[in-house]
């Protein structure tokens, strides 16, 4: 087989001389799946970052091959590569989420291993829930991120699991003899917390791949407590107006929007919605966007807001790009610092940029992240003046006005 990785992107994904868009994992799946000497249709692909598996597979002449992939940006990281490679749009691969559609009538599926237990439990469970009798798992990683609580997860689910022997730093494990699954599945999860500003238990429903789960996250509920301060705390006079106000009279409409004005409130890598919930219900007139590049956030959101009576958009998109520039009033971001398993700011900036385009001139983008990482510069290089508003031992606050 002389399919060259190499040709692959991480696009739009942030790229980067230490970033790939494979790693000897995926070859080591692809050379099981080969050997397996199966049809495309019975082989689903779980985690395929930027797909390298599935086109892997298709350019061996495998078709039909059914794929989930978490995040937006891999799913169009794949499109683009299935392009650029020469399949289009000939059915080399089906993408679809993780579920019935994905599993039902596969004899082999191959799991790119994720960072959450929690996430790994789903899969794990979907996979014996709904694929065919007598499925075969192969889930892989690499050796230094594998622990021995992933084998535990597997044979819940799982009647034997069989680690392998590593190769190259990566290490495949195989699943076979499906269990009896519970008449419900494990996720989503449901938990009601205490939110700053909020009077009453806000109610967070997680699937197993978002992040914090059902619980509050330390940053999220950092930004919460200063959203709940009294709105001249956030922003002073010295700031100048807020769109659409007149400068003599900040609680007069300007002569150019004699109408109401709703404010659009966009949670920038929503999560599983706790901010933009939070901020629904303490703003019932606000128009509010939530969005996120994770699958199982998206549909983590989409739960808590149902759950707790609001109406939101929530979409799965790739830092925003579906929302129109300069339409928001405000920005909410708590940022990661993780690129999968690599630490990486890239994440961050990508996400900063997104809010430059979405900010109305004079908006605001509320930021909390690790202190230690010091974006400030790059804040008020990327959407103008940022002050600090609270800063923990752990985590920063800031306040940026789009100029």
């Amino acid at each position: 087989m002389d399919f060259s990785y190499a040709a692959l992107r991480r696009f739009p994904d942030v790229e980067a001389p230490n970033l790939q868009a494979w790693d000897a994992t995926d070859e080591l799946l692809v050379a099981r799946a080969l050997v397996a000497s199966m049809a495309g249709d019975e082989i689903a692909v779980i985690g395929d970052e930027y797909g390298a598996i599935t086109l892997a597979l298709a350019d061996a002449g495998m078709r039909g091959i059914r794929v989930h992939q978490d995040l937006a940006t891999g799913r169009r990281a794949l499109v683009r590569n299935a392009a650029a490679l020469g399949f289009g749009t000939a059915g080399a691969s089906v993408e679809c989420e993780l579920g019935p559609e994905l599993l039902e009538g596969a004899r082999l599926v191959l799991l790119q291993l994720p960072k959450s237990l929690a996430e790994l439990e789903e899969i794990v469970d979907a996979v014996a829930r709904w694929a065919a009798p007598g499925v075969t798992l192969i889930a892989g990683g690499r050796v230094k991120h594998m622990t021995l609580t992933q084998n535990e997860v597997l044979g819940r689910s799982f009647e034997t699991v069989q680690p392998q022997r590593a190769e190259r730093k990566s290490r495949l494990i195989v699943a076979t003899g499906a269990r009896d699954v519970p008449a419900e599945p494990p996720y989503p999860v449901t938990s009601a917390v205490e939110a700053p500003g909020l009077d009453r238990p806000l109610t967070l429903v997680a699937h197993g791949g978002a992040f914090a789960g059902s619980k509050l996250d330390i940053g999220t509920r950092v930004l919460l407590e200063v959203l709940a301060f009294p709105a001249q705390l956030r922003r002073n006079a010295a700031d100048g107006p807020k769109p659409g106000r007149d400068d003599a009279d900040p609680g007069k409409t300007s002569g150019v929007m004699q109408a109401a004005v709703t404010e659009t409130v966009v949670d920038l890598g929503c999560g599983t919605g706790a901010l933009a919930a939070t901020y629904a219900l303490t703003h019932p007139g606000a128009r509010i966007i939530a969005t996120d590049r994770s699958a199982a956030a998206v549909a983590s959101a989409r739960a808590t807001m149902a759950a707790n009576r609001i109406t939101a958009v929530v979409t799965h998109d790739d830092a925003g790009s579906e929302i129109p520039d300069q339409s928001a009033d405000l920005v909410l971001l708590n940022p990661p610092f993780h690129l999968g398993a690599s630490i990486h700011t890239g994440a961050a900036i990508r996400l900063f940029e997104a809010a430059a385009r979405i900010l109305r001139p004079g908006g605001e983008l509320l930021t909390v992240y690790n202190s230690h990482l010091a974006y400030k510069q790059e804040l008020n290089r990327t959407i103008g003046p940022t002050q600090q508003l609270h800063r923990t031992p752990k985590f920063t606050v800031t306040r940026s006005i789009r100029q």
